[in-house]
Parts: structure tokens; sequence; C-alpha cells
């Protein structure tokens, strides 16, 4: 659907929480020259893949960890109080999809592991 939508194009840059079951989804998304930034393990590990996979679109990958760019506490809280003056500019918005009551948890991962989320979903303590 990506390709469609793009014009065959593609996109510049996949930001992918899932792993495992959209890695394919997502580098077949790629635009020429695009990144593909896999950073989660929702649907399990994303599994080791050719590089030369990626030669058709001259794309890049990379597995970015958040420890890396908060080394310091001087750097967490510059990026905190960044991340935080977009929200309260009205630069970033949050979408929050839906709320589970913690004794719900197993219903909560439920309604992720089936795609069903458009936003944050948070659990109620």
């Amino acid at each position: 659907r990506v390709m469609e939508v793009t014009d065959g194009k593609g996109c510049k840059a996949i930001i992918d929480g899932i792993g495992k079951s959209t890695l394919d989804i997502s580098i077949n998304s790629l635009a020429h020259r695009g990144i593909f930034v896999s950073f989660g393990n929702a649907s399990g590990a994303v599994p080791a893949f050719p590089v030369l996979r990626l030669i058709g679109k001259s794309a890049y990958v990379t597995r970015p960890k958040l420890l890396d760019y908060t080394t310091t506490r001087e750097e967490l809280v510059w990026r905190s109080n960044e991340v935080f003056g977009w929200l309260k500019d009205g630069r970033l918005n949050v979408s929050v999809d839906t709320t589970f009551p913690l004794e719900q948890a197993a219903e909560g991962h439920l309604y992720l592991e089936a795609g069903k989320s458009k936003g944050k979903v948070l659990y109620q303590i």
C-alpha cells in the first residue's frame, strides 16, 4: 500500500518498532536511498539478513538504542527538555489510542499484537 500511496517512490524513512513481522514490509516500502530504523521487537527480534538485500535501493539500516543517545545525565536532561518543549509548543503531538486497566494487561498486549493500535496504548495503575 505504501508504494501505491507514494506513486511507487516509497518512504525516505521507515521507523519500525514492531520488528520481525514487519521487516519485509518495511524494507520493501523504502525509497531510493531510504533509511530503515529498526528499534523494537514487539513481534520478535528482527533476524539477521544479507545487506545485499538493500542494494537495489542503495538503502541504509540502523538499530539504535536509547542509552547511546543519553550517555550522561546532562544529555538526558537536555534531550528530555527538548522533547517536553516540543509538546508544550504544540510541535509534537502524542496520540493516545486507548487505555487498559492494569488488570487487563493481557488484553492490552493482544490488542497491540493484533496491530489494532493507532497511537499510544496506556495502562492505568
